[in-house]
């Protein structure tokens, strides 16, 4: 009771704040709109937290803001279109992570430096996966998957939407945490994956929560949630950390970042004005329908987060020996 009043003060001090946000919020000095980069399709959770801010980021810069779907190589094109921008404030990257910090380890030339030619804003929204198997497998908890997957290894197979999508690290991640050893077999999308889930072709796969919670319990069963603790909104379902694999923690991370260079005082300014937006009542209660969590950090914060998790990646990547595609 006392988190969930803490939780909407803080919303509504979100709120307050972008009513009192002064003019001086104006961001960059070039001519023309603002231009949200998103590097994934519409609807997807980027896209959804770029397009709940982009009229509340106008109303309150006083400036035309768009988004822009630039599509392609696993978020990659989107990415190396804005790393390349002017640092002027007028080009910002809403993008997911992974793929962010992962796609350099999975491509034999990297197109971009994460950590190098971009500025972090700040982190908006987290995404929690879940581990759901098909109902024709035999287990009841994850614990009790895992040692059906040692027995029967051949027989137990997993689907992402592709490599290096968060399905799939997330997978491999649980991998190297359990012991076991399946096979992946990767799908050009989310619903291809899901699609093959339902139908049994694959025994297995982790999945956005709010992907996950609508699915026919005759078909699928969720064994647990990649967060560090019990979701409120489905606390009957149990963490993968708690049911024996401790540290086990497998997010997306929704984020905006400005290209390098960008001054620190236009990237703190930005931040501030993003993080109230994100976290006014009525946006955050939009992004928790489906399944994200409002966050809205300093960049700093969000600096560190991505740091610890292109380490993470990165040996995940080493681990499951996923080889670079060209």
């Amino acid at each position: 009771m006392n988190a969930c009043r803490s939780r909407r003060c803080a919303a509504l001090a979100a709120g307050v704040l972008l009513a009192v946000l002064p003019s001086e919020y104006s961001l960059g000095q070039s001519s023309g709109p603002i231009a949200i980069i998103v590097p994934f399709s519409p609807a997807s959770g980027p896209d959804i937290v770029a397009r709940g801010i982009a009229d509340q980021m106008s109303r309150q810069t006083g400036e035309a803001v768009i988004v822009d779907n630039k599509t392609g190589a696993s978020g990659t094109i989107g990415a190396r279109f804005v790393a390349r921008a002017a640092p002027d404030g007028r080009t910002l990257l809403m993008t997911a992570d992974p793929p962010f910090t992962v796609n350099q380890f999975l491509q034999k030339q990297a197109l971009y430096e994460p950590l190098k030619q971009f500025s972090p804003v700040g982190e908006l929204a987290t995404g929690t996966l879940a581990l759901v198997i098909n109902s024709a497998v035999k287990a009841d908890t994850a614990q009790a998957f895992v040692s059906l997957a040692k027995e029967h290894s051949s027989d137990i197979n997993y689907g992402s939407p592709g490599v290096g999508t968060p399905q799939h690290l997330a997978m491999e991640f649980f991998k190297s945490a359990s012991g076991i050893s399946i096979r992946h077999i990767p799908f050009k999308d989310a619903a291809g994956a899901t699609t093959a889930l339902l139908g049994g072709y694959v025994s297995a796969a982790f999945l956005p929560i709010q992907v996950a919670l609508p699915l026919p319990r005759d078909k699928v069963r969720i064994l647990g949630v990649s967060s560090a603790a019990r979701l409120s909104s489905v606390p009957e379902i149990p963490t993968l950390s708690e049911q024996g694999f401790p540290g086990f923690e497998a997010y997306f991370r929704i984020g905006l970042l400005a290209p390098a260079g960008a001054p620190s005082e236009l990237v703190t300014r930005t931040s501030k004005l993003i993080g109230a937006i994100v976290r006014s009542p009525d946006l955050s209660d939009k992004l928790a329908a489906v399944g994200l969590v409002a966050l809205g950090s300093s960049p700093a914060e969000y600096a560190a987060v991505l740091a610890a998790d292109e380490a993470k990646w990165r040996n995940v990547v080493r681990d499951a020996k996923i080889a670079p595609q060209d």
